[in-house]
């Protein structure tokens, strides 16, 4: 029923098979790897408020200028708020820039992460020109 020939062009098949789900396990654990230890920092303009978050977007350090005693609570506060989604904004690019060099951006694996950081990370901030 089966020649030779067919079944020697399964096992290829089989062989290929392995080999590329053993490539993508690897391009998964380098990008694990390479993402586990990712951070990112932005500063309002002004200078006045750092904000330095993780990998999944927590926040890891907050510097606040002595300057800021001199403003409202209300205008520091939102100044951290802001500077802290520009931080989880800079996360993002960082993260989908080593998924693109590891699994690739179109991959299936490369997209459910992304997805899953934009969710823990929540909607991109506007666009404004008050951070660095």
């Amino acid at each position: 029923m089966f020649g030779d020939d067919t079944l020697d062009s399964a096992l290829a098949r089989i062989d290929d098979w392995e080999r590329s789900i053993a490539d993508r396990a690897e391009r998964a654990r380098a990008l694990a790897l390479r993402t586990s230890d990712l951070s990112a920092t932005a500063r309002s303009r002004d200078g006045l408020v750092e904000v330095t978050v993780g990998a999944e977007g927590q926040l890891l350090q907050l510097r606040l200028d002595e300057r800021t005693r001199q403003q409202s609570s209300a205008t520091t506060a939102n100044s951290i708020m802001e500077t802290l989604q520009a931080a989880k904004d800079q996360l993002l690019r960082e993260f989908e820039e080593a998924t693109a060099e590891t699994v690739g951006p179109d991959s299936e694996t490369g997209r459910a992460l992304t997805e899953a950081l934009r969710r823990r990370l929540g909607p991109p901030a506007e666009p404004t020109n008050g951070h660095r």
